[in-house]
């Protein structure tokens, strides 16, 4: 069974985007949530809970934000060889900057329509968790082939 992604995310509808998102690309992996950085941590720690793959972070999160997150999983022996990819709408240079440099393995920018996040998730799961997807985007237009 392949390990889960976790996802870092507050915004319950975006949420439910990425769950849609990998259900319509056939990803295998479980998908956990957790709405805040507090939350995403007690479950990374908690030694009962799978292992992640990959780790989805938007930065803008309560209770430990998501720089403050990297800052602590990325300094953790166990945690930091976990690849997390932030997954934010922050456009600010500074923002990539300090996701960069506590750790992040990639940067990407959210958007408010479903099909770029297909698009995005179509590249980005591949890369990231080595599963590839029975299904994969061919184009922008998020038309998948199967």
């Amino acid at each position: 069974m392949p390990k889960p992604i976790l996802l870092v995310e507050d915004d319950r509808v975006y949420a439910i985007w990425v769950r849609n998102a990998l259900d319509k690309l056939n990803v295998p992996n479980k998908l956990i949530h957790a709405a805040n950085g507090k939350l995403a941590l007690e479950y990374l720690c908690d030694d009962a809970n799978a292992r992640p793959c990959l780790i989805l972070l938007d930065l803008y999160i309560p209770e430990l934000n998501g720089v403050e997150f990297l800052q602590v999983i990325k300094s953790d022996c166990a945690l930091k060889h976990i690849p997390v990819v932030v997954l934010t709408a922050s456009p600010e240079e500074a923002d990539v900057a300090m996701s960069f440099e506590f750790g992040a393995a990639e940067y990407v920018k959210k958007s408010n329509d479903y099909s770029d996040l297909l698009y995005k998730m179509s590249r980005l799961i591949p890369y990231w968790t080595g599963i590839q997807t029975p299904c994969r985007i061919v184009a922008e237009d998020s038309r998948a082939l199967c």
